[in-house]
């Protein structure tokens, strides 16, 4: 394996990871104590789909553990599956969707490993439900390299079970985990998809429709000004409570390679917003749908990274708090449309108030607005700054799975816990987001 090949997924910053690949879990140990006598540290990577340096080692040595992806139980009377941190998304709803079950919290990728999942405590469109991944986490094996294999869960090891959940993989290598799922009748979304034409409107269905539905999410027009700034297009959804329960297999597209420039610019992102806005729906419109294109409508395009182009993007996702929600989505929406560039998929969602066991747990009671941006200059040294003052002011926070720039001082200003994971670090174990924002 090309040691060129492991980048985080927004491919910037671009540090080659050199990989030591695990295939088994007798191999983790010697491999874990290998890597740090010669290194000094190292970090597991599994799918690479974390979108800054979060996932990249600070010494540029990993530990790959994404061929452990072996089921090791499954309970399909009481909905629980125990597997290996190598274990996709996928893979866990191949096996548990025919048996009427599912993931109780999914992010906007399938293909993101149960380690990683654990290790970011992800979130989805059913925060105001469920909570974070972690919630529904039972327990997990850990290796460290001082203390050797340890089981954690609320009961056993409770200080290295909470650090772990959301701890980026800090505290050990996730060996194993134990999810509980959720019953399912249908495999089949019931949906409901309306546009809006501001950031008041957006409130309003949220405050109407996150009550009814399981799943909750908006698109939005991040280069809309005036009186259209905040438009988009909100979609609510929940399991249908008849149909078949089938594994979607729907054929992918790949970008087959890196183009020299990205192909995300100003003309064609608002050309292609306008199309967008326009065309969905003015009142509300229900439909049916495959659970693919419901949660994972980009995993459709295989390396869809690429059309970032050589330089990569970086994603730029914040959390204002409820209180100062619509004052605060409104200002960074107003300094990212006067910037005029931005993504094609930027999202909108309320998060809600159930609590992540985790103590590095992003999401909390207000709004998230996520978007990409093509990676150029101009984003660290005027956009971001910008943005990142916008949120300090609102008493909001970024999402460190997503960053490739937050300050050591908004960091730890936004997760006062950190010194509580530091405490709980793994001596062997360092990434370079952690020595970007402690160190």
């Amino acid at each position: 394996m090309s040691s060129a090949s492991l980048l985080s997924w927004g491919q910037f910053p671009r540090y080659p990871q050199s990989p030591t690949v695990c295939h088994w879990p007798g191999a983790l140990a010697p491999a874990l104590a290998k890597l740090a006598a010669a290194h000094g540290s190292t970090l597991a990577y599994g799918a690479g789909l974390s979108y800054g340096d979060s996932c990249l080692a600070a010494s540029d040595h990993v530990l790959h553990t994404r061929a452990l992806d072996r089921f090791v139980a499954a309970d399909w009377t009481a909905g629980k599956v125990t597997a290996e941190a190598g274990v996709s998304l996928a893979d866990i709803l191949r096996i548990a969707v025919p048996r009427g079950w599912f993931l109780p919290v999914t992010p906007g990728t399938k293909y993101v490993t149960l380690g990683g999942a654990i290790a970011n405590d992800v979130h989805g469109k059913n925060h105001h439900r469920r909570g974070t991944f972690g919630c529904h986490v039972r327990r997990l094996g850990l290796l460290r390299s001082d203390l050797g294999r340890i089981e954690c869960s609320p009961h056993s090891h409770p200080a290295h079970f909470i650090a772990t959940i959301g701890g980026l993989g800090l505290t050990g290598i996730i060996e194993w985990a134990e999810l509980q799922l959720v019953p399912i009748r249908s495999s089949r979304i019931d949906s409901l998809t309306q546009r809006f034409g501001d950031l008041d409107e957006f409130f309003s269905l949220s405050t109407e429709l996150d009550e009814a539905h399981e799943f909750c999410v908006a698109w939005i027009d991040c280069l809309a000004k005036g009186k259209a700034r905040g438009r988009g297009v909100y979609m609510a959804g929940d399991f249908a409570p008849t149909g078949p329960l089938a594994v979607e297999t729907k054929r992918k597209v790949t970008v087959p390679l890196t183009p020299p420039f990205s192909l995300i610019n100003g003309l064609s992102l608002r050309a292609f917003n306008e199309v967008y806005w326009h065309k969905a729906p003015a009142t509300r419109r229900r439909s049916n749908t495959g659970y693919d294109s419901f949660f994972y409508p980009l995993d459709a395009l295989l390396n869809w990274n690429r059309i970032y182009g050589r330089q990569g993007f970086q994603q730029y996702q914040a959390l204002i708090p409820e209180h100062v929600a619509r004052d605060g989505i409104s200002a960074l929406l107003e300094a990212i449309a006067a910037s005029g560039t931005g993504s094609f998929l930027a999202v909108i969602k309320r998060c809600g108030s159930v609590d992540s066991p985790g103590l590095l747990s992003f999401p909390k009671p207000g709004t998230t607005l996520a978007l990409d941006f093509p990676h150029h200059r101009d984003l660290g040294e005027t956009l971001f700054p910008r943005l990142d003052a916008i949120v300090r002011e609102a008493g909001g926070r970024l999402y460190p799975a997503k960053d490739a720039h937050m300050t050591g001082d908004d960091f730890r200003r936004g997760y006062p816990a950190w010194q509580q994971l530091e405490a709980l670090r793994d001596p062997a174990l360092l990434s370079r987001f952690w020595r970007r924002v402690t160190q």
